[in-house]
């Protein structure tokens, strides 16, 4: 996988961009001053890795996409993250404490704030992804792609599944678990990059290769996430470590154990490098992204 560093100037911009529309679509559409406002910009703008609006705005700019085509699916993608992540912290689903090293908004605030918060992210992704300076029919195509990744058939229906595989740990069969986690965590990052190939205008075989760099991507950022669960500490991660083990969910080291895991995730990166190389050098950027996933530290 290539070196990262040709790609940090890029990545750093593009965050700027995106911190920047975040900041924008929050008080422009959510009434600043008020309890949800902050809630709102509590959930999204203390820190993140941003890991999908960069793959929006990298798929994009590898086809050649305009970055000013980018930045409203980009920050739509991002508010549905963090919309999911307000939800998942929840009393009633991981009940969580902290996130990205700080009070869950629940927390912070209180839970029916947060279930509020949560729900008015949501509906601004497609305000934002609906005003944004993009063709008709791409604009369309793309609300379709971001509503079908959030909803039963991708992320919630992937949250529904680990609901009900929740204290099974290494009882369920790997074909299962795989799923589990292509719609839960795989669908959103697939989204994004199909936001950035729509942008670009992709042919089938363009679109077919991202689409399988991302399905790669989706299952190495679940692999790594479970392992930092047991080898990090929350500190690092910015979240509660060992919560997998002890809730005894349903993970891939759990399943496979820790080598097999790492095995496992050495076969996706594989993967991407595979995906990625009809575009040579030019997918420098994308191929950063999916070493920092599988490398990172939190």
């Amino acid at each position: 996988m290539s070196d990262p560093a040709p790609a940090a100037p890029a990545l750093a911009a593009w965050r700027t961009r995106v911190d920047a529309a975040l900041d924008r679509a929050l008080d422009a559409h959510a009434q600043p001053g008020t309890r949800l406002h902050a809630a709102m910009r509590h959930a999204t703008l203390l820190g993140g890795k941003r890991m999908r609006p960069l793959l929006v705005h990298a798929t994009g700019a590898l086809l050649g996409a305009d970055a000013a085509a980018l930045d409203a699916p980009a920050a739509a993608v991002e508010l549905i993250h963090a919309y999911s992540l307000v939800h998942d912290d929840l009393p009633a689903m991981d009940d969580d404490a902290l996130r990205r090293g700080q009070p869950t908004v629940h927390v912070a605030f209180d839970e029916a704030t947060a279930v509020l918060a949560g729900d008015a992210l949501q509906s601004l992704a497609f305000r934002v992804l609906a005003d944004g300076p993009i063709a008709a029919e791409a604009r369309i195509a793309m609300v379709r792609e971001l509503a079908t990744a959030a909803g039963a058939a991708g992320m919630c229906g992937g949250q529904a599944f680990d609901i009900d595989a929740t204290g099974r740990g290494g009882d369920i069969a790997l074909d299962e678990l795989r799923r589990l986690h292509a719609l839960k965590t795989g669908a959103l990052l697939r989204c994004a990059v199909r936001l950035g190939a729509i942008a670009g205008a992709a042919d089938a075989d363009a679109a077919a290769a991202l689409d399988r760099y991302a399905d790669a991507l989706g299952l190495a950022f679940q692999i790594r996430d479970d392992l930092l669960d047991i080898e990090s500490d929350s500190a690092t991660l910015g979240k509660t470590a060992g919560k997998d083990l002890a809730q005894n969910k349903a993970t891939f080291p759990a399943l496979l154990g820790v080598d097999g895991a790492r095995a496992a995730l050495a076969e996706q990166a594989e993967a991407m490098r595979a995906a990625l190389a009809p575009f040579g050098a030019d997918a420098g950027v994308l191929a950063a992204l999916a070493r920092q996933v599988v490398e990172r530290d939190r």
